[in-house]
């Protein structure tokens, strides 16, 4: 997957990072992070297969979690083959601020390459920040792949700050609730093919993500539009 043939030489595949940002508090104690663990899970054979059948890209995964504090699970980015979910366990506070700070550290060139396709941010989360957020997603948004990132929100439960999680993406309709187990699953399940929707070529400008003269990456076209989950066929069941 490393590298495609065409006439007169290779085309690398490109970089693109996916990051799981999960809420690890209290509030998400029992059937919530079990249904995060399972879902995700679940999710990567068919990221694999994804992955594979698109040799523009190389996809790389971390797992970021947070409660009292923040940290890697992933240290480093793992491809997305030999990526294996760590199931989480929940407790303590809601340190967004900190996963924000962290997740900062590892948007800028380098680590990042100036050659990356726009990172995936799928943050989940059932409460509101215990901390200063604002300062932390503030400077990760001046970032170049700040502003460039696909970023994604699963509103987990009725206690969500919705209005949290819509600075986070900077666009409402990414902001996607989920009341129920079934409900999380799907939207997991559909925010792990936000990667597949970034690399491909009618999704993205010509040459986006490479750098331009400043050694910036040049502005990226996504088009997410109408692609949005469809819950209807999901019974109300249990409501968190």
């Amino acid at each position: 997957m490393a590298a495609m043939k065409r006439p007169g030489g290779e085309l690398a595949s490109r970089p693109l990072h996916f990051f799981w940002i999960v809420d690890c508090s209290g509030s998400m104690y029992g059937e919530k992070i079990g249904t995060v663990n399972h879902a995700i899970q679940s999710t990567i054979p068919e990221m694999v297969a994804a992955a594979e059948n698109n040799p523009n890209a190389q996809l790389m995964i971390r797992t970021l979690k947070f409660s009292t504090g923040a940290s890697w699970v992933t240290s480093n980015p793992v491809n997305v083959e030999d990526f294996a979910w760590d199931d989480l366990t929940a407790e303590g506070v809601t340190d967004l601020g900190k996963a924000f700070e962290l997740l900062a550290a590892q948007l800028t060139i380098p680590p990042m390459s100036d050659r990356a396709l726009p990172p995936v941010l799928v943050l989940l989360s059932d409460g509101q920040p215990t901390d200063d957020y604002k300062k932390s997603l503030a400077e990760l948004k001046k970032l170049p792949w700040g502003k460039k990132a696909v970023k994604i929100a699963i509103s987990i439960g009725q206690d969500a700050d919705d209005a949290v999680l819509e600075e986070f993406t900077g666009n409402k309709e990414l902001v996607l609730q989920a009341n129920n187990a079934a409900a999380l699953t799907k939207m997991i399940k559909w925010a792990s093919t936000a990667a597949s929707l970034v690399s491909a070529p009618a999704s993205i400008a010509s040459d986006a993500g490479e750098a331009g003269e400043d050694g910036k990456p040049t502005p990226v076209i996504v088009d997410m539009g109408g692609r949005l989950p469809d819950l209807d066929d999901i019974q109300d069941g249990d409501v968190w």
